[in-house]
């Protein structure tokens, strides 16, 4: 088993971790490959880290750092790891030494299967009841209305092939449903029981407001999904809704205009003002996003037969 691997570790404030897992990780890869890089992405740590991963550095030409300038959060410190990736298998792991290094080769091996992204299951899972009762639902509600049936989507480990990750755009929390966005993507995401451990050092760095953020980005995921594409459908719909509420309420209080009654001053009247044009305006928006839409896929579709006549 020869495989070339990009390993990437965001970190933030992880100094007691950090050499103990690069000698996991330098050790679990002796049996699968001589070819590798692991890739420190530090997220603005206070701590000693930056200095353990320069020490690292110094020692070991494979150990990258990247030093973010400020905390920016978990999803942005794994996409500056992926734009500079370049290996053709991707180890995503936390910091924190929960996630066993011994685990690379069994999820690399799922992924010579024919899979597109391993995610790791954390089935026996070693934290406090605070976060895995939380944890169990959100999980289950997650697989319950994205369709994509996993156990653990927030798992730290995971693999990826190169040509994956590269179509991912990461931000805010996102990185909670990388294998959702790969599935919705149509890339084939599967799951592999993976050896969890308690942590040994520091602090969690999540609080309990994740799992209300959390919702809040699968619901952006779902919009985006449904509507990125076909931006009419959404504003459209409110667009007819909100014009057809308001010129029925103005045709109701002009059949009364007609009978004589007064409705310059009725509050009604201007609400079926204020409905039409919110309709009117929700359709101009979805209009502009089918042109934006449209602007871009030509755009994609000229670059394609440039390249192709090349």
């Amino acid at each position: 088993m020869n495989k070339n691997i990009s390993i990437i570790i965001p970190i933030y404030n992880e100094e007691s971790s950090i050499n103990q897992l690069y000698d996991e990780i330098v050790d679990s890869l002796k049996d699968i490959t001589e070819i590798y890089e692991i890739i420190f992405v530090d997220d603005g740590s206070t701590d000693k880290s930056i200095s353990n991963i320069n020490n690292l550095v110094s020692k070991d030409n494979n150990v990258i750092l990247v030093q973010l300038n400020r905390n920016y959060g978990k999803s942005d410190a794994l996409q500056e790891g992926f734009n500079i990736v370049k290996y053709d298998y991707v180890i995503t792991m936390d910091g924190d030494l929960q996630d066993d290094p011994k685990e690379i080769k069994n999820l690399i091996n799922v992924l010579d299967e024919g899979w597109d992204c391993v995610s790791g299951w954390k089935k026996h899972r070693k934290d406090p009841l605070s976060k895995t009762i939380p944890s169990y639902f959100f999980n289950r509600f997650i697989s319950i209305f994205s369709g994509l049936r996993i156990h653990d989507f927030n798992c730290g480990i995971k693999a990826y092939k190169k040509n994956v990750i590269k179509s991912l755009n990461i931000y805010g929390g996102l990185h909670r449903y990388i294998p959702l966005l790969l599935f919705n993507n149509g890339f084939k995401v599967t799951e592999f029981v993976v050896n969890h451990r308690p942590r040994e050092y520091g602090v969690t760095k999540y609080g309990k407001s994740r799992f209300l953020h959390g919702i809040f980005d699968f619901l952006t995921i779902n919009f985006l999904k449904k509507y990125f594409n076909r931006p009419m459908y959404f504003f459209g719909t409110f667009g007819i809704i909100l014009s057809a509420l308001g010129l029925g309420i103005n045709i109701y209080l002009t059949t009364l205009w007609f009978q004589g009654t007064y409705i310059g001053n009725r509050p009604l009247f201007f609400l079926g003002i204020l409905l039409i044009l919110v309709g009117i305006q929700s359709l101009s928006i979805g209009l502009i996003g089918e042109l934006i839409v449209n602007s871009a896929r030509n755009k994609e579709n000229k670059i394609k037969k440039i390249n192709s006549e090349k």
